[in-house]
């Protein structure tokens, strides 16, 4: 796959000051201080509860938080709503749409940003939603529902919805699932190709192999960042061993860097024995 030969354009820096958030009254991000290298692919990793899926969702401007996130020179709830969805695209995970819509419309909400209050897409909006469809094999279903569909099937066909925005910026949470190893791969190139073209990616993986094929890295626990550096820094790896208790360890194959989980240590004593309940006097 290849996302043509756009102009390389420079979007704005993408970052937050001092966020923090809460969900259900529990603080579930503290004050954290992170910016995105325009142009850039950062990918967010940790463990289940880090708090990368609330980041994303504060960093897109869809959960209120304390502190500030500024999309170039302007905060970002201060950008006009057209202009803010034209700048940032958004890819959820497990996002709900209306199973009824056919799959070619789904991919046309992307291009709701460009369109006037109530307008029509033009032969543009549809040339762009063709291009992102194609580029993601779902063009043939187009004319399908999108409760038709598998999982992957689905995943690929909101993945286009989100390209057709063609946002200076793509924020996107766990864009790989339900993807089969092939498709996973197409992602990665479709990713290369938008860096090329200079829009900045920013992923929350669970794919953590996949992950280190970004240029940066951003490993958070427990609500906090504990490191943010290059995936190829050897700092970066002892960061994404220890986050996850030494239960991966990252090597170096055929030029890539890889993930291998490892075993877990076995205890080094026997567990003591467990007393019978007492029993109750006669």
């Amino acid at each position: 796959m290849s996302t043509g030969h756009t102009p390389k354009r420079t979007p704005p820096m993408l970052r937050a000051q001092a966020v923090g958030a809460r969900l259900g009254g529990v603080q579930v991000l503290h004050s954290l201080d992170v910016q995105f290298a325009p142009g850039g692919w950062t990918s967010i990793v940790g463990p289940n509860g880090a708090g990368k899926s609330t980041l994303l969702k504060v960093l897109a401007g869809l959960l209120p938080h304390q502190g500030s996130v500024w999309l170039g020179e302007r905060l970002v709830s201060e950008w006009p709503g057209r202009a803010r969805a034209c700048a940032l695209a958004w890819l959820g995970q497990s996002e709900q749409v209306v199973d009824d819509l056919s799959v070619l419309d789904v991919a046309l909400l992307g291009r709701l940003p460009h369109q006037p209050w109530l307008g029509k897409p033009d032969a543009q909006d549809l040339a762009v939603v063709e291009k992102y469809l194609r580029m993601t094999q779902a063009w043939d279903w187009r004319h399908r529902s999108l409760g038709a569909l598998s999982g992957g099937e689905r995943q690929r066909v909101l993945l286009a919805r989100a390209l057709s925005v063609e946002a200076d910026i793509l924020l996107m949470d766990e864009p790989l699932t339900n993807l089969d190893p092939p498709h996973q791969a197409d992602w990665l190139e479709i990713v290369r190709g938008l860096r090329a073209q200079g829009t900045t990616v920013v992923s929350v993986l669970h794919e953590v192999s996949m992950a280190l094929q970004a240029e940066a890295l951003v490993v958070m626990a427990q609500g906090r960042i504990t490191h943010h550096g290059a995936c190829a820094d050897p700092q970066s790896h002892r960061a994404l061993e220890q986050v996850f208790d030494q239960r991966i360890a990252v090597h170096a194959v055929q030029g890539q860097w890889v993930v291998i989980p490892t075993p877990s240590p076995r205890p080094t004593s026997s567990p003591s024995p467990i007393s019978p309940p007492p029993q109750a006097p006669l």
